[in-house]
């Protein structure tokens, strides 16, 4: 899924769906919700669909599975990247972990970019190595 999510990100959401995705570079201060967050949705439909049709062929056919896996990252997406490094809401703000400095940094050098170009760092859960080598300096 990190695969997907990156090539998603880069392609899809700082290619021709940008326009939903702007909002969440470009953050106005009390914001409930940004016109990103309909990705949720968006990522969702396959995830029904594929429980859906699982079931449809068999009890638990291969879909089926897939369509978790894609519940199973969503769930992951939202407490790694709005709870934990954008801390819509204020829980784990506290972190050391090496993993987790390493993969906040590289998600604010993501956010430096405000425009859809020059990006870099379009994963979630897989850090570039250059990230851990500077907390390795910091520690």
């Amino acid at each position: 899924m990190e695969c997907v999510t990156w090539l998603s990100h880069k392609f899809i959401m700082h290619g021709w769906l940008w326009n939903l995705h702007e909002d969440h570079h470009n953050k106005k201060p009390a914001t409930i919700f940004e016109k990103n967050d309909t990705f949720f949705i968006i990522f969702a439909i396959p995830s029904i669909l594929l429980f859906g049709l699982g079931t449809y062929v068999s009890s638990l056919h291969l879909l089926f599975f897939i369509g978790l896996g894609i519940l199973l990252y969503g769930i992951a997406y939202f407490l790694v990247h709005d709870v934990f490094i954008h801390q819509r809401f204020k829980l784990f703000t506290r972190s050391n972990n090496f993993y987790l400095r390493a993969l906040r940094k590289a998600h604010k050098k993501h956010h430096k970019h405000l425009d859809k170009h020059h990006g870099e760092c379009f994963g979630m859960l897989w850090v570039p190595i250059k990230y851990f080598r500077d907390e390795l300096k910091r520690s």
